[in-house]
């Protein structure tokens, strides 16, 4: 499980057919054991290897079909987090790091200091995300201003802005989607008991 607070940014350092190794901060990969999991752009992953600037993860074939990370290119940016543990100071959201779809940045306006960026996403998803509930955006979470049928829009604030790949994103980006689990299991709660 992960908060979506991202403390880490890392390049793609090699792209493998079923694998991806990412260079970090030592301090960063110090924390990383074989077979504990990382959240790469928003994606829970298992370390295979490391070395100390580097750590290497395998992709299946549905994690590549349902995320950027299919995508991934030698020298991008991805966000870093490690697992929250019992004695983490949660002080993002709830983010399982099961990304739920891929979404597109349509537009990015100035708010002052922030940033807010209005993202499509499939209607399949849209339907999960709440005005002032949570989303999470390539590993990213934020609270979410306002819904459409196909798109939403959130804001960022300036230090998440300049610390994460939000800073890099352009209009027609792919970005990595998870929807709240609470409300995937409400409709599946409900739907059920009401057939």
């Amino acid at each position: 499980m992960f908060s979506g607070i991202i403390t880490e940014t890392g390049t793609v350092a090699d792209v493998l057919p079923n694998a991806i190794r990412v260079g970090a901060h030592a301090a960063f990969v110090r924390n990383l054991v074989r077979g504990t999991s990382v959240s790469v752009d928003g994606a829970c992953l298992t370390v295979v290897s490391k070395d100390i600037s580097s750590f290497t993860t395998d992709i299946m074939p549905e994690t590549k079909r349902r995320t950027t990370l299919g995508s991934l290119r030698v020298g991008e940016t991805v966000n870093l987090e490690l697992p929250v543990t019992a004695s983490s100071f949660l002080s993002g959201h709830i983010v399982q790091g099961h990304v739920d779809g891929i979404g597109t940045l349509k537009h990015v306006k100035k708010d002052g200091d922030s940033h807010i960026f209005s993202i499509t996403v499939p209607h399949t998803l849209a339907r999960y995300i709440a005005p002032k509930g949570s989303v999470t955006v390539s590993g990213v979470a934020l609270t979410v201003i306002a819904v459409r049928s196909s798109s939403f829009s959130a804001g960022i604030i300036p230090h998440t802005f300049r610390t994460t790949t939000m800073h890099r994103l352009a209009v027609r980006d792919s970005v990595n989607i998870e929807v709240d689990v609470l409300a995937k299991y409400v409709e599946k709660f409900t739907r059920k008991h009401s057939q």
